[in-house]
């Protein structure tokens, strides 16, 4: 199991664990809402019962307490909005609600026609809820108390959700910070190690050109001076390419078909002659924009990621087209493949299939296609045992086509 892995598995984990907390969390906040649903329908139970002590006391009460006492019940429900009606849904009392209109101090009593549609509009809501109790004064004359969730029990219901989104928001926000952070660390990280090779490369690259020249001098055969030669000026070029990584490349107009031709020339004598490569270009011309050794570096590098793939022996199909307006590349292979959750981590530092390689070409060849030259690297198409399809795009130069 390499390190994506265990990074994916990690996450599902990490997922799985903050969704059991917050699963907790509403469990318990949901359970504080049914308690506090309770006490207010034991309040309004008792509210009740004293509207029904005061309809049915009459004149018994010769010194008036009982019924203050009743009344003092009554009056001390003040967050707690109330509709009392009778049987036929008139509306007796009402208290608590914020009316549309202020009531007339003058006319307490009178209900103007913006709150009497206002309350009723509440009443026809509340008779589809549980938030009811029915009130027999006597046989044949029953009121019905309707009541409304406090203030307080709905900004308690909804503070478990509101805290959610302000939970998911601060992790959204570390979670982006700190991959940033991380993204501009590895950057370094890879300019420095490109940089430092180009550095450590120059001095025996330097010297083995020297050589070069006194073996031409010392009766060599020249075809192998040749030979040699080129290959150290392919050192020179690698050290070139390294060097580049990390500033701005000079683009230079060119032909992608004959850039991806030039480098399947170079890479044909250098593979197995059990791979073979094959070109299918554009009929037309496809004129880019582009630093010309990085981008053959890129094709070299998805070429042999190809043949390690195909462990030697394959074939390699490179097609070239435009498509809305960008050189594409497609090159497919006849080797392995790879699983669907592997096409985009195939890019990431370190990932590697092989039991030999740091797993950078590709992530190198990511950067080149999309940070410098605006175009697009992606696996298009795979399938274990049946070969892989990368799909690499350039912008097309449009001055040049005009």
């Amino acid at each position: 199991m390499n390190i994506y892995d265990i990074r994916r598995y990690g996450t599902l984990i990490f997922l799985l664990i903050a969704l059991a907390v917050v699963s907790v969390f509403l469990y318990y906040s949901n359970s504080l809402v049914k308690d506090l649903a309770t006490q207010e329908r034991s309040r309004m139970q008792i509210w009740a019962d004293a509207t029904k002590e005061v309809a049915t006391i009459g004149y018994t009460d010769t010194d008036g307490s009982h019924i203050d006492f009743l009344l003092s019940i009554i009056e001390g429900n003040t967050n707690i909005p109330v509709l009392l009606t009778d049987d036929e849904d008139n509306i007796i009392m009402h208290r608590n609600f914020r009316l549309p209109e202020p009531i007339d101090s003058m006319r307490p009593l009178y209900i103007s026609e913006a709150n009497a549609k206002f309350l009723y509009d509440k009443l026809s809501k509340l008779r589809g809820t549980a938030n009811v109790i029915h009130i027999v004064i006597e046989q044949g004359n029953t009121q019905h108390l309707y009541y409304e969730d406090s203030n307080l029990l709905k900004s308690l219901s909804l503070y478990p959700y509101i805290q959610l989104v302000v939970m998911i928001a601060f992790i959204m926000v570390v979670y982006f910070a700190v991959t940033s952070l991380k993204k501009a660390e590895q950057n370094k990280v890879w300019v420095g190690l490109s940089k430092e090779t180009a550095h450590q490369l120059g001095t025996p690259i330097s010297s083995l050109m020297a050589w070069m020249e006194l073996l031409e001098g010392m009766g060599v055969e020249p075809d192998v001076v040749h030979e040699m030669d080129k290959d150290v000026k392919r050192l020179s070029t690698i050290a070139s390419r390294f060097s580049k990584i990390g500033s701005r490349p000079s683009m230079e107009p060119d032909d992608f078909n004959s850039l991806i031709q030039r480098s399947v020339e170079y890479m044909t004598s250098r593979i197995s002659s059990r791979v073979k490569l094959w070109v299918s270009p554009c009929s037309d011309q496809l004129p880019v924009n582009v630093s010309t050794p990085l981008v053959e570096w890129v094709m070299e590098n998805i070429i042999k990621n190809a043949v390690d793939a195909m462990e030697g022996s394959g074939e390699i199909h490179i097609t070239t087209f435009a498509d809305k307006q960008m050189a594409t590349a497609e090159i497919r292979d006849t080797g392995k493949g790879m699983s669907r959750k592997h096409f985009k981590t195939v890019f990431n530092p370190g990932f590697t299939t092989k039991k030999r390689g740091w797993g950078l070409g590709l992530t190198l060849a990511k950067r080149i296609v999309e940070q410098y030259h605006g175009g697009r690297i992606f696996v298009k198409d795979s399938e274990p045992g049946h070969g892989t399809t990368f799909r690499v795009e350039f912008p097309l130069n449009q001055q040049t086509n005009k």
